[in-house]
């Protein structure tokens, strides 16, 4: 059988549809990029937050309609999150999907032909770890290493530890032969992923065994960089800083979803941090790692926030400045204990603070992207930009590239004989942080590292040209 897999949300989720797809491939049924030719339609939802709610059911709407259009009907058959989260909902509310399936029960996928028996196939797996065949969905020379499931931390506002169940760390073994065959199958960056890389082995060795496995897997694979998300910063450890300090490999680079910095809104957020332990671990990375990038997260409106806590939150982010940094605005979340709190702070406050914030940190990201114009940088070649030749209508020179985000499309100058590739730093996350827009008269291979010159800063993006491999 062909079978169409599309995801939505978090990178977690995208492992968890590679070990799916790896599942079926090892089953005999092959994997298709077409959703208007396969047999069956695979829909990885998100139930986060609510706009990925939201998505995810946008989505299962688009499938459902495909399906309605092709003869025979292909099976729909939705899981991930959301249906691990809302399975009973579903099944009432979209009677278009053949199967609700949950988040531990992707080895049953293999089951399709003979229809599963039933239509919601939803178990708690809360021992449960899904390991064996991967097969990954793009061509990328990026791969994500998952190595644990689940969350103990019981944020107030998160629905995960429901979701995912208690953490449960992967055995370090079998991490290090699945990072292996990614390397061999063409991966150049691994992006060590969980609900929280910093707990790592606490479950299974007793103690915190992350340096051990970074060590591991820096001798033992090919990679280029190895890079951290999600790291708790009550986690940090010396040994920690010192390993991301002198190990090649490691990206100088950290992912610490800080939340807040008012003492009072971190405690009723369930957070173990307070703004002093922030201060300090913040110092000592900087200290310890120089030219560390420290990408973070904050959230407004969580109930009871108030405009002095906001104050202290916005001078906090310029003092600090981060080199990335992301804002989202409070959700109250089913079954979450921020749900019920006093003083739920307007959805439309929280949203006008969150666009405050963010606003402010475009200013420190092109102060800090204008101070790296001359430099030359290690560059990770990910595309071939595809020119543009009018905006809106309108005829433009082709000596330029267009850049669109957030704020807009924005012209970077390059020369009409050259080619423009897009590209990151070591400073920089795949998708979620800043990109090289550079030109090169040299054709290079996707996947391949050269050096860029800096010759402009942008908000988020940084401007240059190839000078060499």
């Amino acid at each position: 059988m062909k079978i169409y897999i599309d995801t939505i949300g978090c990178f977690k989720n995208r492992e968890d549809s590679e070990r799916a797809a790896g599942i079926l491939e090892a089953a005999g049924h092959t994997i298709t990029d077409e959703a208007e030719n396969a047999d069956v339609l695979v829909l990885n939802t998100c139930g986060f937050i609510e706009d990925a709610k939201r998505e995810s059911l946008a989505r299962f709407f688009e499938l459902a309609e495909l399906k309605k259009a092709n003869n025979p009907y292909p099976k729909l058959i939705v899981t991930g999150c959301m249906s691990q989260r809302y399975a009973d909902e579903l099944f009432e509310e979209l009677p278009e999907a053949d199967v609700i399936m949950g988040v531990n029960d992707y080895d049953r996928l293999p089951e399709i032909p003979e229809g599963f028996g039933q239509r919601i196939l939803v178990s708690d797996g809360a021992e449960k770890i899904l390991t064996g065949p991967r097969k990954r969905l793009n061509s990328s020379a990026t791969a994500y290493l998952k190595i644990a499931e689940g969350c103990d931390n019981r944020c107030t506002y998160c629905a995960i530890p429901s979701i995912r169940g208690a953490y449960r760390s992967v055995p370090q073994e079998i991490l290090i032969e699945e990072a292996k065959k990614l390397c061999d199958d063409g991966a150049k960056e691994l992006v060590i992923v969980a609900q929280d890389v910093s707990a790592y082995g606490i479950d299974i060795c007793g103690e915190y065994r992350l340096t051990e496995l970074l060590k591991d897997l820096c001798a033992k694979n090919e990679a280029a960089w190895i890079r951290l998300l999600y790291c708790y910063e009550e986690r940090i450890t010396d040994d920690l800083i010192e390993m991301i300090a002198e190990e090649e490999k490691i990206c100088k680079y950290i992912d610490i979803p800080l939340q807040h910095i008012s003492n009072r809104i971190l405690k009723n957020m369930g957070r173990r941090s307070t703004r002093e332990s922030i201060e300090s671990c913040i110092k000592k990375l900087r200290d310890n790692i120089p030219g560390i990038t420290i990408r973070t997260t904050f959230m407004t409106g969580f109930p009871g926030e108030s405009d002095k806590d906001f104050e202290e939150l916005m001078t906090f982010a310029k003092e600090q400045s981060f080199e990335r940094m992301g804002v989202f605005s409070f959700s109250p979340e089913e079954g979450t204990s921020a749900e019920m709190m006093p003083d739920q702070v307007p959805r439309e406050i929280a949203e006008e603070r969150r666009d405050i914030l963010m606003r402010q940190q475009l200013d420190i990201s092109l102060e800090n992207n204008r101070k790296l114009i001359g430099h030359d940088l290690k560059v990770l070649v990910e595309r071939v930009e595809d020119i543009q030749t009018e905006i809106d209508g309108a005829e433009i020179d082709r000596t330029y590239a267009v850049r669109a985000d957030d704020q807009g499309s924005k012209l970077c100058h390059y020369d009409n004989k050259q080619i423009v590739y897009i590209g990151r730093t070591e400073s920089d996350a795949p998708e979620i942080d800043n990109e090289v827009v550079f030109s090169s008269d040299k054709t290079l291979e996707t996947g391949s590292f050269c050096t860029v010159r800096i010759t402009d800063a942008m908000d988020y993006d940084l401007v240059g040209e190839y000078r060499g491999s």
